[in-house]
């Protein structure tokens, strides 16, 4: 697990976002609590009219704002989602889209996220918001 003596980026890429995020190619490029920052190809990623597929945005943004939850959460903690929204405003159609999570409320028993993807000309495509909530990880057994 993480410890605050650790870089988050290396945690974070050791860790990886899951196989899904692997699937998609989302590629975890900065981190820290403050904020985290991945990238994903359109290409591979898109709905039969050739844009980015909605649900992409939300993978993209779940993935990094409960990794993001997590680093906040610490050791002998796991953060999970428990709500997300999304509100896509552009339709990305080439290269990639890079989403920059930011925090609105980090407690101890829940986070809040903000996730702003753009596309490669810098133009917001999507905001997610997600809150994830904290417990105590299970014991091993």
């Amino acid at each position: 697990m993480f410890s605050q003596t650790d870089n988050a980026l290396d945690w974070v890429q050791q860790r990886g976002g899951g196989a899904l995020a692997a699937k998609m190619g989302i590629e975890f490029t900065e981190f820290t609590i403050e904020r985290a920052v991945a990238r994903m190809p359109v290409e591979g990623n898109t709905q039969p009219a050739m844009l980015l597929h909605g649900g992409a945005y939300v993978v993209l943004g779940e993935s990094l704002g409960s990794m993001a939850a997590n680093l906040h959460a610490g050791p002998g903690k796991l953060a999970v989602g428990i709500e997300i929204n999304a509100t896509h405003t552009r339709s990305a159609t080439s290269g990639w889209v890079t989403a920059v999570c930011t925090p609105i409320h980090l407690g101890r028993t829940l986070t809040t996220h903000e996730i702003a993807v753009t596309d490669d000309q810098g133009r917001r495509c999507s905001t997610i918001r997600i809150t994830n909530i904290i417990r105590d990880l299970p014991p091993k057994v």
